[in-house]
């Protein structure tokens, strides 16, 4: 039997994949099988679709419109596929998927996330009956401990930690909580793992519950993802139809149940004390520890919290082996990391790679490096708590270690790379600006440190930068790193940090001269006419809302830079191409 398989993710949606669905599903009559399945990470190229023949992958179709319908179902119903070669995949970016070591995202892009069967069929829910069957929870976590998996949400903590101390705490009643509010600006690999493979996070769950001893399964995620909470809700209703969860799941003598819960998009409950508070129904608030979460966590219950992309690497561990996924990475940090690439790079979507893999391998390898002209500049790690690397950091590998000693982190996985028109102080700016607006307020160091520290910045960005300013930068944010009551609080500001530490050089411009070096701050823009190119058209003069454009006798047309609002709408009216933006001042006459 033929099949389509139309990857029907977030990304490929956005990109028409509904629409090409609907227009094969109306010329499928009996010739071939028509699939949803999900994201396969390659974002760029959406909509893709995947013709087999029986179940061998024939032909990988890439930026399929719905025009094309009909060229694919004839491919299909004929089995002439050379009818469609001119949509498919490219050897270089088939590269893009052979260079990985998919584990969390195996069954992304090929598993029905909407069928539990097809998911079943791929060896799905093998590894959880294994474990609830044949091993007890002490050698469930025993095996994830050999396999040195360390948390995916950011912190590295190791798993069996938490998993040993929710199992050892006291109390009848026990959670498990799934962390899916993935709030990183550029992040969005648990969305994609939520909405491409459900069950294999639920399976993930399951394995965990049953090692920590915990009934009442919860998995919190973003409100802002409405098909992945769909989904999810569909795969807990057929996991449960189908006897994994419940009373005596998987016929053992375990029983849990699951339940989804949406939160309402606050960055800080990414913060698993925070987390807690609102799925207890108060704001999303840090809260000190100890007790930890393990000892006393929801409703005052043994909880334990872990985030999508951890579970998602449980049933790999359970089938082959804690030793195997040790195996892969570096002596620090065990197994595979899923990244997603975004900013100013040509192949933006989600790679999973070993650790230990270079910053440079990912970006230039993997991701084809700066999608524009422009050279490469910098790579934002970790999100907003993270830091800005420069091009002479690319070679650090990918490792909870090395990344800090970089004064990055690796965060969730988020990586948005910038080209040379980037300016970094304006970067600090955004990433500071997104923390000190999701700051719950609960501290002193947070709640005023980050809005002072993006004043600061606002002024430099203004031009009226003042000396002192780039020193101020530093105390302030030492002070917050030192005082703030939480995690994500203590790295407010560490892209302001690395900013200072890898692009003093800019911010210092900025300061000093009064002067952008990638020429993007408005404020410190210069606009000149220049008088060999100028040929007195007048047109720029009609063009300018404030009438800031002059004739001076005896020479072309001049700006006035005290009257000169730096709109731009003069630039596309000069047919010569006289009129020019300075990163520095005017030159002399």
């Amino acid at each position: 039997m033929r099949t389509a398989a139309v990857g029907q993710g977030s990304c490929g949606l956005a990109a028409g994949a509904g629409e090409v669905y609907a227009a094969l599903e109306q010329l499928q009559g009996g010739g071939f099988r028509l699939r949803t399945v999900g994201c396969l990470g390659m974002c760029y190229l959406e909509p893709i679709v995947d013709l087999y023949e029986d179940g061998v992958l024939a032909r990988r179709l890439v930026r399929v419109k719905p025009d094309d319908a009909p060229a694919i179902a004839n491919a299909l119903t004929s089995g002439r596929w050379e009818e469609v070669n001119r949509l498919a995949i490219s050897q270089e970016d088939e590269a893009v998927l052979a260079g990985q070591t998919r584990i969390a995202l195996r069954g992304c892009g090929l598993v029905d996330p909407t069928d539990i069967d097809d998911y079943i069929a791929r060896g799905g829910y093998e590894a959880a009956r294994h474990a609830l069957t044949a091993l007890t929870p002490e050698q469930v976590i025993a095996e994830v401990k050999a396999s040195g998996l360390a948390g995916r949400g950011g912190a590295g903590f190791p798993t069996w930690r938490k998993w040993d101390g929710a199992r050892a705490a006291s109390g009848d009643v026990k959670y498990l909580i799934c962390n899916g509010d993935e709030g990183d600006p550029g992040a969005f690999m648990d969305r994609a793992l939520l909405e491409s493979d459900p069950h294999r996070v639920i399976e993930g769950m399951l394995i965990g519950a049953y090692a920590t001893g915990a009934a009442e399964l919860i998995v919190y995620i973003r409100a802002e993802y409405p098909l992945a909470v769909s989904r999810l809700r569909q795969a807990a209703e057929q996991a449960q139809a189908q006897g994994f969860l419940g009373p005596h799941a998987m016929g053992s003598e375990f029983s849990c149940r699951i339940r989804v819960r949406t939160g309402a998009g606050a960055f800080v409950c990414g913060e698993e004390t925070a987390l807690i508070a609102s799925l207890e129904g108060r704001r999303g608030m840090p809260s000190l520890r100890p007790p930890y979460p393990v000892q006393q966590g929801y409703k005052g219950k043994p909880t334990c919290i872990n985030n999508v992309e951890t579970f998602a690497n449980i049933p790999w561990i359970l089938q082959n082996g804690g030793a195997a996924f040790a195996a892969i990475g570096t002596e620090h940090s065990k197994g595979t990391k899923v990244f997603a690439l975004a900013g100013q790079v040509r192949r933006g979507g989600l790679v999973e790679v070993p650790m230990g893999t270079s910053l440079r391998e990912v970006i230039f390898g993997l991701g084809g490096g700066v999608r524009t002209r422009a050279a490469f500049k910098a790579v934002q790690m970790g999100g907003p708590s993270g830091g800005c690397l420069p091009e002479s950091m690319l070679d650090t590998p990918i490792d909870y270690q090395a990344l800090a000693a970089t004064g990055a982190m690796m965060g969730s996985g988020g990586m948005v790379v910038m080209d040379d028109s980037t300016c970094m102080v304006e970067m600090a700016r955004f990433f500071l600006r997104f923390t000190a607006a999701e700051s719950c307020g609960k501290c002193v160091p947070c709640r005023i440190g980050t809005r002072r520290a993006e004043e600061i910045l606002t002024r430099i960005i203004d031009g009226q930068g003042r000396e002192g300013d780039v020193e101020l930068l530093e105390e302030l944010s030492a002070a917050v790193q030192d005082g703030a009551l939480c995690g994500l609080g203590r790295t407010a500001l560490n892209p302001v940090l690395t900013t200072l530490r890898y692009f003093r050089d800019e911010l210092v411009a900025h300061v000093r001269d009064k002067s952008c070096p990638a020429g993007q701050c408005v404020a410190l823009r210069t606009y000149y006419i220049i008088p060999k190119l100028c040929r007195n058209c007048r047109l720029c003069l009609k063009s300018c809302p404030v009438n800031c454009i002059i004739r001076v006798p005896g020479k072309t047309f001049i700006i006035d830079q005290d009257a000169c609002i730096k709109c731009d709408a003069c630039i596309p009216f000069c047919p010569f191409d006289a009129i020019v933006v300075l990163k520095e001042g005017v030159p002399d006459a």
